[in-house]
């Protein structure tokens, strides 16, 4: 099996999701795309599934009120029980309504900071690492795809992709 792939470079973001579809029909396998802006429509012509980090957030989100519960109940009915404003901290229960803003907050803020972790561990983004955009005009104006050769014909894979609206196609050795 070759490393080869097939660099095409598009110009339009429709010409493009027509590329993808003819792609996909054609049952070659798309590596990746990489695009100046986000392409409504663009992951589910690619059959990419469906992202799980909403039920991340929603789990986060329940990390942080459970803290937030532990916390309040620890801080100022156990550890340091006081009288503010007469309202007497004998139970949780009984100071709900002036907890509950400090709950939705630690939900918010756990839910999010996590969610940036999880973001950026998940897309393989750490600090201080290298581009790994193959051409620096994907950042400006143009759609680049990335389909992997495998064993089909190097030719009639450029020809295909030509004729898919392609404004170039480039044959890359990958290691």
């Amino acid at each position: 099996m070759s490393n080869k792939v097939i660099y095409a470079m598009y110009n339009d973001d429709d010409v493009l999701m027509d590329a993808v579809v003819k792609t996909r029909a054609a049952h070659h396998h798309i590596e990746e795309i990489f695009c100046p802006f986000p392409v409504h429509g663009l992951d589910k012509a690619m059959g990419l599934a469906p992202t799980r980090l909403g039920i991340c957030a929603f789990i986060y989100g329940c990390i942080g009120l459970s803290f937030a519960t532990w916390m309040m109940n620890f801080m100022m009915i156990q550890d340091w029980p006081q009288d503010i404003g007469g309202k007497p901290s004998f139970s949780f229960i009984q100071n709900m309504p002036a907890f509950v803003p400090i709950m939705f907050e630690l939900t918010v803020f756990f839910a999010a900071h996590l969610m940036v972790i999880t973001f950026y561990m998940r897309s393989r983004i750490w600090p201080f690492k290298t581009a790994e955009n193959p051409d620096v005009r994907t950042t400006d104006d143009h759609f680049l795809m990335e389909v992997a050769v495998g064993n089909h014909n190097e030719d009639e894979l450029v020809s295909f992709f030509q004729n898919s609206g392609a404004v170039e196609v480039k044959v890359i050795e990958k290691y």
